[in-house]
């Protein structure tokens, strides 16, 4: 079969591409448009490293077809500060402290994303059973949900600041 043009938006982006059928996500976003963010590790969906948002929702980048993200909105770590300003959910992950190699990290937080807005206030256990997908051979998890409960109460009361205000 021959390659399959598509177009996609990456991080608010527009991409023209084209892509062989056989192409993943995760090869297209790290081999194409350099998004490195985006790590492969276990290839089979299991591990969560890959994780990124399509349309909004959590997929694993190691088994989608890039020709499936065709005409859909694409997210990846790389899209969500602005600038020196990180996300809250980036924020709340450095405070408490909440990686140490950082491989899993960027998947970590691209789920806790997709969590948050399906869930704003989730409960403890409610984090725990949503990320069961997004695995960490060197933390534990207690920081990781510490982290992820304290984003949403970040997200729920707005962005801190320094005037004040």
């Amino acid at each position: 079969m021959n390659a399959i043009p598509m177009s996609v938006t990456v991080n608010g982006e527009a991409h023209a591409l084209t892509v062989p059928p056989h192409e993943t996500l995760i090869e297209c976003l790290r081999d194409r448009l350099g998004l490195l963010g985006v790590k492969k590790s276990c290839d089979v969906q299991v591990c969560g490293a890959c994780t990124v948002l399509v349309d909004d929702r959590p997929v694993s980048a190691c088994t989608v077809l890039a020709f499936e993200a065709r005409g859909k909105h694409v997210r990846t770590i790389e899209g969500l500060a602005h600038g020196d300003d990180l996300h809250p959910v980036q924020e709340a992950f450095v405070e408490h402290g909440a990686l140490q190699c950082g491989f899993c990290t960027p998947g970590m937080i691209m789920a806790t994303v997709a969590l948050l807005a399906e869930n704003p206030s989730p409960t403890a256990d409610e984090v725990k059973h949503y990320m069961r997908g997004n695995i960490c051979r060197c933390t534990g998890y207690k920081r990781i949900v510490e982290a992820i409960l304290a984003a949403s109460e970040r997200l729920a009361t707005g962005p801190r600041t320094t005037d004040g205000g």
